[in-house]
């Protein structure tokens, strides 16, 4: 293993980004080698992925992990197809960016102060209805 230091910013391995799969067809080869038995095969994929994103659609207004099986479907998909491939690549490029301005320590304060600030006032509204209605449902209240 090479752990070279470059200047104090890391090991060599840390700073060369990982490398992405290629894009294409993960079936088979056996599968691959027949024109028939592939197009079958993408028939399938298609539908299984349909049915998992559509099943993940159905989720999100409902109880259920909705995003989390629409990406499901999506990586169902991303199997056999380049452009399923080309958006999970995408996301999960977006998904490390918005995690890493997340940690960054002038974000982590501000959302800690909103935070804050919205949990005092919650609380004030909260005093404030316990003082008048005291601990009375809000459709049992009286006036």
């Amino acid at each position: 293993m090479n752990t070279q230091s470059n200047g104090g910013l890391g090991t060599v391995e840390e700073d060369v980004a990982p490398a992405e799969k290629p894009l294409g067809s993960r079936a088979p080869h056996f599968i691959k080698r027949s024109r028939p038995l592939h197009v079958s095969w993408q028939v399938g994929v298609f539908v299984v992925g349909l049915a998992v994103v559509v099943a993940g659609v159905i989720m999100l207004p409902l109880p259920g992990p909705g995003w989390l099986v629409i990406f499901g479907g999506m990586a169902i998909w991303a199997t056999e197809f380049v452009w399923a491939q080309l958006v999970l690549r995408w996301t999960k490029r977006k998904v490390t960016e918005a995690a890493q301005r997340a940690l960054d320590p002038k974000v982590r304060r501000r959302n800690i102060i909103l935070t804050t600030i919205g949990v005092v006032i919650i609380a004030a509204l909260l005093a404030v209805y316990l003082w008048k209605f005291g601990m009375v449902l809000p459709w049992k209240v009286s006036e």
